[in-house]
């Protein structure tokens, strides 16, 4: 991890309807950081991802990657950038009828034209690196979640990104299944310094990987925290943050502040 941002988020606002979901959202995510946006459910976190992604435009606020504001960008640029960058689903989003090697190649059958001979290699390169080598004439449907997922980080990272988001890359996974998941991710950031974005609300993969955190709070539909878990833990000021990192109840507030369902 360096100094220079890859992301910078301004002044964020997002609203389903006339419904607030999270405001004043400021932070900023490092070249090879691996950054974990977490909270209780319905915060807003899958929200955040999707607007980081350019799925959704911002009520309010900037979102510049490499400089570039998506919130304002036309359907080009932001066609262009998005191609930089590899997405991690919560499910895998493989498509069923494709093979693996099939999955893993179409971002570079779709927005490339090398020849078949040098596609291939690639698929089988990034295949071997999430360990599913051998696994190319799989269906999806043959796989555990865990090997699904795992492909769905060989496509996410087909075209080669310095940049990757995970949507709840251990949800539904067994605890073992979970830390290989893990350690995968870790083994990634370290050898190609890819810069990482993670929504999760797992403690041990965020006291495991994460470099820092933002934490979003679903009452004051914010963020009540940014900074290395390890320490928030112990010394966060706010004791609804001390309360989230050491898994107590006492500080939370169950009330729901209103209809929507912010992620």
């Amino acid at each position: 991890m360096n100094d220079k941002v890859v992301i910078r988020v301004e002044d964020f606002e997002a609203r389903y309807g006339d419904e607030v979901i999270l405001t004043d959202i400021n932070f900023e995510v490092y070249e090879g950081e691996i950054l974990v946006i977490l909270g209780g459910s319905g915060c807003g976190k899958s929200t955040l991802l999707k607007h980081m992604i350019g799925l959704y435009r911002p009520y309010r606020g900037r979102i510049f990657i490499d400089d570039t504001d998506i919130a304002s960008a036309d359907p080009e640029t932001l066609s262009r950038l998005q191609k930089r960058f590899g997405v991690l689903y919560q499910s895998g989003a493989l498509l069923g009828s494709m093979t693996l090697a099939e999955n893993v190649g179409l971002p570079l059958v779709s927005f490339t034209s090398l020849p078949r001979a040098v596609v291939e290699t690639i698929i089988r390169i990034k295949l071997d690196l999430v360990g599913l080598s051998g696994y190319e004439g799989h269906l999806p449907a043959e796989l555990s979640g865990g090997m699904k997922k795992r492909a769905g980080l060989a496509r996410a990272m087909a075209l080669d990104p310095h940049l990757l988001f995970f949507d709840e890359p251990s949800a539904g996974l067994d605890p073992i299944t979970a830390a290989q998941m893990d350690h995968l991710m870790l083994q990634i950031n370290a050898s190609l310094d890819t810069t990482m974005v993670i929504v999760t609300h797992e403690l041990e993969s965020i006291f495991a990987i994460a470099h820092r955190v933002i934490m979003l709070d679903k009452a004051r539909r914010t963020a009540v925290a940014v900074g290395d878990p390890h320490w928030l833990k112990d010394h966060a000021e706010d004791p609804f943050v001390r309360d989230f990192f050491n898994r107590r109840a006492e500080n939370i507030d169950y009330a729901e502040p209103g209809g929507a369902d912010g992620g």
